[in-house]
């Protein structure tokens, strides 16, 4: 790991980070510390900057091609990665995952048509679908002991209707960063697909198992995911170039492939920017070391935070992520009202973090802390809240 510095503090105010500049617009101050939005205070990984610098030598930037060297690389990364073979037509380019949701809808679905999501979960699977006017059904997630949820077959089952056109599945789980296992992403194509509901797996942060963990890819659990799904992904999260967009989609069955890629070429959102093939090949062929150690450097920063609340603040009990970079926090013992906690966090301790209000009613309690910045960093934000919850 000493090759690759994740302790180095990087100012990234001024940049346009939308991580830092709009905290006064979100949060009514600029003075925070912002552990909110998912990307990475780390630099992103110097073999992308040097492939991109490497381009940018050549004085013209003009129309381009998608060369074959870009799909090759992302079925070797998702074969070598997932053990999923992906075969060149099952895949395309797309400007964004949630974009690509909303061109699903406007391919598959009309107004009025209903969508399915399982919250709490990541709002825009909520904020999409109804700005397209297309109604949201929900079916709540079910609390386990020991921080973690399951999904409710059975209140899906109860909730479908001839209306019911589109599920959205967060795969790993935003925010409770949860590797769904093969027998409930079994049960959930099996209903899905008996009701002929398209499954939108948002995998964007599969690459990044903790924990010994492994990623499960939906289409891959059975003939009826495989027949049922579109799936979406992106190296963004897992190599810091969210501002470079370089997402994918992965469709196995043509009946669905083909409305919805014709839909994309002729309207031209399948061509991929030269800057997002430059940054997908660099990062999926060189950068798997890299990987590996940010994820060991996430790790110790769960785990640090986890000892921190153990022995400092009891009343706060991190969910161990077992994906990503965030972690779910349960305030609910600190016994305050979701203004209550978000003052707290905010206006007290200088911290912005995701209210987790915003991913739905059953996210009340909770807070969304975004754990990929140095560690110095977490220790001191972990201070200041310690140091405001003893002033209440």
């Amino acid at each position: 790991m000493a090759e690759f510095n994740f302790d180095e503090i990087i100012d990234r105010r001024g940049t346009g980070a939308l991580k830092y500049d709009v905290l006064q617009e979100r949060y009514g101050s600029s003075d925070l510390l912002p552990l909110w939005v998912a990307d990475m205070d780390f630099a992103t990984p110097h073999f992308i900057i040097e492939a991109l610098e490497q381009r940018l030598k050549h004085p013209v930037l003009g129309y381009t091609i998608t060369p074959d060297e870009y799909w090759q690389t992302l079925i070797d990364w998702l074969r070598n990665q997932h053990g999923w073979e992906v075969k060149r037509e099952w895949l395309s380019y797309i400007p964004g995952i949630v974009k690509g949701i909303g061109m699903v809808l406007n391919v598959f679905t009309k107004p009025g048509d209903k969508v399915i999501i399982q919250p709490p979960v990541y709002h825009p699977f909520r904020l999409t679908p109804l700005g397209n006017k297309r109604e949201v059904v929900y079916n709540p997630l079910i609390e386990e002991a020991g921080g973690t949820y399951r999904m409710d077959f059975e209140g899906l089952e109860r909730l479908i209707d001839d209306r019911c056109k589109v599920l959205i599945l967060s795969n790993p789980h935003n925010p409770a960063g949860i590797m769904w296992d093969e027998a409930q992403l079994k049960e959930l194509a099996a209903i899905c697909h008996r009701h002929h509901i398209i499954v939108i797996s948002d995998e964007i942060h599969c690459d990044m198992p903790l924990f010994g963990h492994r990623h499960i890819p939906f289409a891959t659990v059975s003939p009826e995911a495989a027949a049922c799904s579109i799936t979406f992904g992106a190296p963004s999260k897992t190599f810091n170039i969210a501002g470079v967009v370089s997402s994918y989609s992965i469709v196995p069955n043509p009946e669905l492939r083909t409305p919805f890629y014709h839909w994309l070429e002729a309207n031209e959102f399948g061509d991929a920017p030269i800057f997002s093939v430059i940054a997908t090949i660099a990062a999926f062929q060189k950068g798997d070391a890299w990987r590996r150690a940010m994820l060991k450097y996430i790790e110790g920063n769960v785990e640090m935070v986890e000892n921190f609340f153990a022995t400092h603040l009891p009343q706060i009990k991190p969910w161990r992520p077992e994906a990503s970079f965030l972690i779910w926090l349960d305030c609910r013992d600190l016994h305050l009202s979701q203004p209550e906690l978000n003052r707290l966090f905010v206006e007290k301790a200088r911290l912005a973090l995701n209210d987790g209000e915003m991913f739905g009613r059953e996210g009340v309690g909770f807070m969304r802390l975004n754990v990929a910045s140095p560690r110095s960093v977490i220790e001191g934000a972990l201070q200041s809240l310690l140091k405001a919850y003893q002033s209440l």
